[in-house]
């Protein structure tokens, strides 16, 4: 079942329309304490999603929003679940994102 919400969901966190976008990674933030490690299913769907276009946004809420996500991440999740997906990211981007990514994982 998380995994079909999340299915649909996903899209939503890289909409074109920048406050579907926004409140698609205010509501994920929301989420991430309630659901804790219980995202461990859908996590190799979500950080690229959360990172792609987000991370790099010249939109500075969109950033913040998924700055705030990335965080609530490391806060709620065990850190092993993180490692991997945010290191194959990390090895992809660039400018502030993989600088951003690149210090949670140090």
């Amino acid at each position: 079942v998380l995994l079909q919400i999340f299915d649909a969901f996903k899209p939503r966190l890289h909409d074109s329309n920048s406050k579907v976008n926004h409140e698609a990674l205010e509501a994920l933030h929301k989420m991430i304490p309630l659901l804790k490690d219980h995202l461990s299913p859908v996590i190799n769907m979500l950080i690229p999603a959360i990172v792609d276009n987000n991370l790099n946004s010249k939109n500075p809420g969109i950033y913040a929003a998924a700055t705030n996500v990335i965080q609530a991440l490391c806060q709620h999740l065990d850190t092993s679940l993180l490692l991997q997906p945010f290191c194959t990211k990390a090895q992809f981007l660039s400018g502030k994102a993989k600088q951003d990514l690149t210090e949670k994982l140090a």
